[in-house]
């Protein structure tokens, strides 16, 4: 029955597809590919979002091979939202892809564009769905070998550079991790991630293992972009192929936050909290994070610059909400991964559609764009909205509920500083509409048009979801909810 083999298509699918990209060679044939695996992924992860929700925890054995024997794939109800996330947004910026590729990566390197999008694809699935720990280091290395690629497409020397920094970074993120792993292995004899969440706590006191949670954390830090050692990202943002950069940043990150939430919820579980004082020392990082980065975003002239700090200060709320170690805390930090790669993405993809038509992301040069380009701005001001966290968009809920978890733990510097957090985002959204609707094109400018329809379709789709999704909460929060509670170990 081909619903009881939905885990390993989900992963399986996009891996077989991405060789075809080179074969076929030719931009359409490969475009409409990418766009038919996409979509068949998305579906595949919404069901088995509905069997998860109808029937509980999904396990598959790969050849039939029980754990931790063989290789695992689990999906809960915290996979399959992740797993909804990174198809949703492949699907939608794939539709938005050919105009923008065309624009910024020359004709003969499209293919490469495809290829590596199917394999970080794979690779991203793969780290959500894989409970096997060796296994989901084959996969992190997938996904970064072909994100490095992705960033590197680019005309510019610049690409070149931010993606050969995040290669270095990443190569030593990864080695952390595997060195933290190889670890546990020695003192468990395990890979499978349950088997280990098992076995660990018979040996969680010794100096091994406070080594190889050191390692894991500091490795998975560098992939999410945890400050101070995200200096990898805003670069690697900001010189990538637009819809590159909207791709991983509703994704790539997002991924990593899952595997940190994961091992500390699951394989260490939450008592690990109460022998080790990371949480605390998390809790400082994110909040130093927030405020800093929010305001360097501030003084930044390029617009995608500008979002990549920012970035950087949402993970900070993410890993706040993770840090408090409360049901609600939790679930404001699994709701937040959901809601900022759906703001992030539409807000990059506004930036794709800039550059499409005035080559350039430089935000003194998108003076009177709020009259020459209506509806692309009007997508910035409504996800800029989201960034903020104005009511009745997903940021209002994530951070909603943060705020809740903090005062229920008392912690009303971290509340405060989450509101002041929002009042930074205002300053740094209103930089580019102000120059946008309240500056007048300059003299002898090109005259510009409204993107393609193609660009905008899949670009308000995105900013309509943050509408949505903050209106109609049932699946979100529902989710996140009974998610956070069973990583807690809350009766639900």
């Amino acid at each position: 029955m081909i619903s009881a083999h939905l885990p390993t298509w989900q992963v399986v699918l996009p891996l077989i597809c991405a060789p075809l990209c080179v074969v076929l060679r030719r931009t359409q044939a490969t475009w409409l590919l990418s766009l038919a695996v996409s979509w068949v992924s998305f579906a595949i992860a919404l069901a088995l979002l509905q069997q998860v929700a109808a029937t509980g925890t999904i396990t598959y054995f790969l050849g039939n091979w029980p754990a931790p024997w063989g290789i695992e794939y689990k999906v809960d109800m915290l996979a399959a939202l992740v797993l909804v996330l990174v198809t949703g947004i492949g699907s939608v910026c794939i539709f938005f892809a050919p105009k923008s590729i065309q624009a910024e990566i020359p004709g003969d390197r499209a293919y490469l564009f495809y290829t590596m999008y199917l394999l970080t694809l794979t690779g991203l699935l793969g780290i959500v769905i894989t409970g096997d720990a060796f296994n989901l280091f084959v996969f992190l290395e997938i996904s970064s070998l072909s994100t490095y690629v992705l960033i590197s497409l680019g005309d510019s020397r610049r690409a070149m550079t931010a993606a050969f920094r995040y290669l270095i970074l990443g190569t030593v993120g990864a080695t952390f991790y595997v060195i933290g792993v190889g670890m546990m292995y020695q003192m468990t004899g395990t890979l499978n991630l349950a088997d280990l969440a098992e076995r660990l706590p018979a040996v969680a006191d010794t100096k091994t293992i406070l080594v190889a949670v050191g390692f894991i954390t500091v490795g998975f830090g560098l992939k999410l972009g945890l400050f101070p050692v995200h200096v990898w990202l805003p670069n690697a943002y900001a010189f990538a192929p637009s819809v590159v950069t909207a791709f991983l940043a509703a994704t790539a990150t997002k991924v990593s936050v899952y595997v940190f939430l994961r091992f500390y919820y699951t394989v260490l579980g939450a008592s690990t909290f109460d022998k080790l004082p990371v949480n605390e020392f998390l809790l400082a990082l994110s909040l130093i994070a927030v405020i800093t980065m929010s305001a360097v975003a501030i003084f930044q002239n390029n617009a995608k610059r500008l979002l990549a700090y920012s970035s950087v200060a949402q993970v900070g709320y993410i890993l706040i909400g993770i840090s408090l170690v409360t049901a609600t805390g939790v679930a404001a930090g699994i709701l937040h991964i959901f809601n900022h790669g759906l703001m992030k993405g539409a807000l990059f993809l506004v930036m794709a559609c800039v550059f499409y038509r005035i080559k350039s992301v430089e935000i003194a040069d998108m003076a009177g764009l709020g009259k020459a380009m209506p509806l692309t701005m009007a997508a910035f001001v409504l996800a800029g909205f989201s960034l903020i966290g104005v009511p009745l968009t997903v940021g209002f809920v994530s951070k909603w509920y943060l705020i809740i978890a903090a005062i229920e733990t008392q912690s009303w510097v971290t509340a405060a500083l989450v509101l002041l957090g929002s009042l930074l985002a205002i300053i740094y959204v209103w930089k580019v509409v102000e120059v946008a609707y309240f500056r007048p094109r300059p003299d002898g400018a090109t005259a510009v048009t409204e993107a393609p329809m193609i660009m905008l379709i899949p670009m308000w789709v995105l900013v309509l979801s943050n509408i949505y999704f903050g209106v109609n909460t049932d699946l979100t929060v529902g989710t996140a909810m009974s998610a956070a509670k069973a990583l807690v170990g809350v009766a639900p």
